[in-house]
């Protein structure tokens, strides 16, 4: 008997500036009930599902940044949809910024399962953007400064009877985010984003956005034999363009379910999380075919490294 995980990509159209927590959870609630309808056991939301996108703007007091992080989770905004997930016996994965009681600052993810308790947490490790501030830009992305490193690594949690492992944004283009789950035999990857359809320090790519959304995480997929559910904030967001393209992908590296709109808009899939091992057993079998100690480089350096003639 297969095991069957019902996953719901949970798309966020955008979040106003001024548009309140309370407001956030009450759309993320209903679209936790759509998902409910069509039988899910799993909801994935975005990156920052509870605020806009704020990285967008810069701010010179600490003060106005700090408004939109959170400082416990759950807290009294968000417990609503806490205690509606404990009450539909449903799970969900949710991106906030975190403001830890050390005065730590992190863009963080985490895993809830069906009674309503956390159950993984992951701190995003690859910040795009900038630190300072560079008015020439039409928006800001300054990720860099507003948030420290992750310090969680990319740990895979045991829950929904599979392996999940949880990551954010920027992390989907880096291969090792994946690699370094699938080395932990990972299932499904959940990660939500927020990707603007313009790049200020090359524009000449906007075009291809939405393709290299759905290749980097096609690609993680089909190399680690393991589900991937990327889900996107989407819309034109305080002016600035976000893509959606919210997705569900095979380990097969196939998409089966993607949103069609840049809206608040559920998909849902039937995922059979035993269908891994036809992958992971066969064209990456790690233990047969992976050859580490010729990849020392990767850990090794952290930029690019003059030819080795040859050698690794």
């Amino acid at each position: 008997m297969s095991r069957t995980l019902t996953v719901a990509a949970a798309q966020l159209g955008p979040i106003a500036r001024d548009e309140s927590r309370q407001s956030a959870v009450a759309r993320l609630s209903a679209m936790m009930r759509e998902a409910k309808t069509h039988g899910a056991d799993l909801v994935i939301f975005p990156e920052l599902a509870l605020t806009t996108f704020f990285p967008r703007w810069f701010f010179a007091d600490q003060a106005e940044v700090d408004a939109f992080f959170e400082r416990a989770m759950p807290n009294p905004a968000v417990q609503p949809l806490f205690d509606l997930a404990g009450e539909l016996g449903i799970g969900f994965n949710l991106g906030y910024a975190e403001l830890t009681p050390e005065g730590r600052h992190f863009n963080t993810s985490i895993l809830v399962n069906r009674k309503g308790e956390i159950v993984g947490k992951y701190r995003k490790v690859h910040l795009p953007g900038h630190r300072d501030n560079e008015p020439w830009r039409p928006f800001q992305h300054l990720e860099k400064r507003y948030f420290e490193t992750g310090d969680l690594g990319f740990p895979v949690f045991e829950a929904f009877d599979g392996r999940l492992g949880l990551c954010i944004c920027n992390d989907r283009r880096w291969p090792e985010t994946y690699r370094v789950m699938g080395l932990q035999g990972v299932e499904m990857v959940l990660l939500g984003y927020n990707t603007p359809q313009h790049y200020a320090l090359a524009p000449e790519q906007d075009h291809l956005q939405d393709f290299h959304n759905h290749l980097v995480m096609q690609a993680g997929a089909y190399q680690n034999g393991t589900w991937v559910v990327g889900v996107a904030k989407a819309g034109s967001e305080e002016g600035c363009a976000l893509i959606g393209g919210s997705c569900i992908i095979a380990p097969t590296g196939e998409i089966v379910a993607q949103c069609e709109t840049l809206d608040d808009e559920v998909v849902v899939h039937a995922c059979d999380l035993d269908a891994c091992r036809r992958i992971q057993d066969n064209i990456f079998n790690f233990a047969l075919h992976r050859e580490p100690q010729t990849y020392g480089l990767i850990t090794e350096t952290k930029g690019k490294v003059a030819g080795l003639g040859g050698k690794t």
